[in-house]
């Protein structure tokens, strides 16, 4: 139908002509409430982002002499940080001559990601920057 047909109904109706489609052959128009539809786009774009969760990347320190009990409390930690959907960013700090023995850091890295491997799977392989070595689990 033409353009000013389409408008003359709207305007009996007492609605709004909207363009749906303009790039269409021949355009394709709608006759709506226009603030009702701002409104209701309004309202499930907020429901969209209510629903929307951000994924944080929590850290562990680890220590390449860590002891068994203070790794299981990280390792705690850090399975917890799985449960809530978080990744984390496994942090081991080398201080004087331990960055000669980075192989016991590999070691305690390598643990860690055999220990989380039913939650978590490596992200970032273990890589050696500055005086740290860094690798990120990202849950299952």
């Amino acid at each position: 139908m033409s353009f000013y047909d389409a408008l003359d109904r709207a305007e009996e109706a007492g609605l709004d002509l909207v363009e749906i489609a303009p790039n269409a052959a021949p355009p394709v128009c709608k006759l709506l409430d226009f603030g009702r539809f701002k409104y209701q786009a309004q309202k499930k774009a907020a429901e969209a982002r209510k629903n929307q969760k951000v994924v944080e990347i929590k850290e562990v320190k680890l220590r390449p002499g860590i002891d068994d009990h203070d790794y299981d409390v990280k390792l705690k930690q850090s399975r917890r940080f799985f449960e809530d959907g978080d990744k984390v960013k496994v942090t081991l700090r080398f201080r004087g001559r331990e960055m000669a023995h980075q192989d016991l850091g590999l070691q305690v890295l390598a643990r860690m990601r055999d220990d989380t491997a039913d939650v978590a799977k490596v992200e970032a392989d273990p890589k050696l920057e500055g005086k740290q070595m860094i690798m990120i689990l990202a849950p299952r």
